[in-house]
């Protein structure tokens, strides 16, 4: 696939908003202006200079010393504007502590926003935004956690994919795929495994479900609960489109809380226009889970965000 530059991508954007909001003129106008902001907001977060499209590595580690630096016999391959030995990883038990290699820690290299030290660096399993972020002028690691297994992700603001980014391709929004379920909550929460691309699996909770109409058809829908201090629910789903126009594992949809919150019945918006790629659809190296047997949906959802990747 021929990939098209930053500026083509500056240049376009707008052409592209401008056409989204004549399309969208028609409709109400609350949706409208919802559908605007959320696919700037969607793009402007893959754009960042540590979102997903940064994404440049995934290694998943053993007990024992784990060089990392830009020379080929690392086990942590860093891009060519790392030094060739940036740092040492020791994985013993159950904690990942950063070392410096023999020629001790390069000027510029920071943990945390502060220059670095031999420390153990904070990994909790599934919560990534809680890890210890190792820095090198564009290249920032860290280290995540699934169960007992740890990998170390690395990032870099200079990533082709990023730097070649050439926009998202979406379908026509339609106000018909943004409805309101039914919520019904589980007491207690029960907890689910997930399985992974990558061929992991991890559990998380389970609040409820979602129950909405659609085609004439009802079904029902069930949530994770990433961080229990956010109130934002994960709806990891797959519909007929995957097999053609979508990304063919998943798409996710993010909502918030229902109406009386988590552990009350009550209703849900669900508006299916937002539905997204999931990281896989951008990087070999993101680890995506898969969609569970109840969000399979037997009809199509021809809305959101199409597929990047043709």
């Amino acid at each position: 696939m021929r990939h098209r530059g930053t500026h083509f991508v500056l240049a376009t954007i707008p052409a592209l908003i401008a056409c989204l909001a004549a399309t969208l003129l028609a409709q109400q106008p609350d949706f409208a202006k919802d559908q605007l902001a959320w696919r700037s907001s969607h793009i402007a977060d893959l754009q960042k200079p540590d979102g997903w499209l940064s994404l440049v590595g995934l290694e998943w580690i053993e007990p024992g010393e784990i060089p990392v630096g830009s020379a080929p016999e690392n086990k942590i391959h860093l891009p060519s504007t790392a030094p060739e030995h940036l740092a040492i990883l020791k994985l013993q038990s159950d904690a990942v502590t950063l070392m410096p290699p023999k020629e001790g820690f390069p000027a510029g290299l920071m943990v945390d926003g502060a220059p670095a030290t031999q420390r153990v660096l904070t990994a909790v399993p599934d919560k990534d935004r809680l890890s210890s972020h190792v820095t090198f002028g564009t290249i920032n690691f860290y280290v995540i956690r699934r169960a007992e297994d740890f990998a170390v992700r690395v990032k870099d603001s200079q990533a082709p994919t990023l730097l070649q980014f050439h926009g998202l391709i979406w379908y026509p929004p339609d106000a018909t795929y943004r409805v309101t379920a039914k919520w019904t909550p589980y007491l207690p929460a029960k907890n689910i495994t997930l399985a992974r691309l990558v061929g992991k699996s991890y559990s998380l909770p389970v609040p409820g479900f979602a129950e909405f109409s659609l085609q004439g058809k009802t079904f029902r829908i069930e949530p994770v609960l990433e961080d229990p201090k956010v109130a934002k629910l994960f709806f990891i789903l797959r519909d007929t489109t995957s097999s053609d126009t979508t990304y063919p594992a998943c798409r996710f949809l993010y909502t918030g809380f229902p109406d009386h919150g988590i552990d009350q019945p009550g209703e849900l918006l669900l508006d299916f226009n937002h539905l997204e790629n999931p990281p896989c659809a951008y990087t070999t190296y993101a680890t995506c889970p898969l969609p569970p047997a109840g969000n399979r949906l037997p009809i199509a959802l021809p809305v959101g965000e199409m597929r990047y990747h043709k």
